[in-house]
């Protein structure tokens, strides 16, 4: 029997509710569209300094490659901002030590590398708390910046970082690395392709969600990159000097 009074006015308000609560969620599933994010977006998509390219990575760290990624870096004088898995980082802490150390910035990319749309407010929140809280243990000072899987950041996200005091920060420049096809030539040209001052360039330093291996074509198109952009006049660092804020201005 159809509830009365109330309890009907009750039902329908929450039938209304629930799509919109739902929409509310995934409206920022949009900034996902590199060109309308790079245009309308340019906080979130990391555009900073014109004379500044950031350098991130991706999904580790990996004690099997991030290693190769941090000696090659070391050679050539720069430093990078690692958005890490949790459940990646707490395999190998002595590595993140070893990466803050070497004064590389770190950040958060989740616990585990799933899309947020599966995920509500409450789980995401918990997610990135658990991420935030272990980084921090280990390497003793809480990160700022945060990066969602596949780039897709959702309503309970955002809610999530400002609470946390977390600024996610997506890409202008990918290599499309995570194939199995890719080869460093590809990953350089797919980075160079959209590489502009003050971008922010997207690779991985681990294959745990991607290809097995295609971390080895990241290793073999850094150099290059590294070197075009050296040829275009950029300066390469990590976001920390590419003038992308944190929420607390610093």
């Amino acid at each position: 029997m159809i509830p009365a009074g109330p309890a009907r006015t009750a039902l329908r308000a929450g039938a209304v509710a629930l799509p919109v609560l739902a929409a509310a969620h995934a409206a920022p599933v949009l900034s996902t569209f590199g060109p309308l994010r790079n245009r309308l977006l340019p906080r979130l998509a990391g555009r900073g300094h014109p004379g500044h390219v950031a350098l991130t990575f991706d999904d580790g760290p990996d004690h099997l490659s991030t290693p190769h990624f941090l000696r090659l870096l070391g050679r050539r004088g720069i430093h990078a901002t690692f958005f890490l898995l949790g459940s990646m980082a707490v395999r190998s802490p002595g590595l993140v030590k070893e990466m803050t150390a070497a004064g590389h910035e770190i950040a958060l990319h989740g616990w585990e590398h799933c899309p947020l749309l599966l995920r509500g407010p409450r789980a995401t929140h918990d997610d990135l708390a658990r991420t935030l809280d272990l980084v921090s243990d280990i390497t003793g000072q809480a990160p700022t910046l945060f990066r969602p899987p596949y780039g897709v950041m959702t309503g309970g996200a955002h809610l999530a970082c400002r609470r946390l005091g977390l600024t996610p920060v997506l890409w202008t420049a990918w290599g499309e690395d995570w194939r199995a096809r890719a080869t460093p030539a590809t990953v350089h040209r797919t980075v160079t392709r959209d590489l502009r001052g003050g971008g922010t360039i997207l690779l991985h330093d681990s294959d745990c969600t991607s290809a097995t291996g295609s971390w080895r074509s990241t290793l073999g198109a850094l150099p290059r990159i590294l070197d075009t952009c050296r040829e275009r006049g950029l300066a390469v660092g990590p976001l920390r000097e590419h003038g992308v804020p944190s929420r607390d201005g610093r």
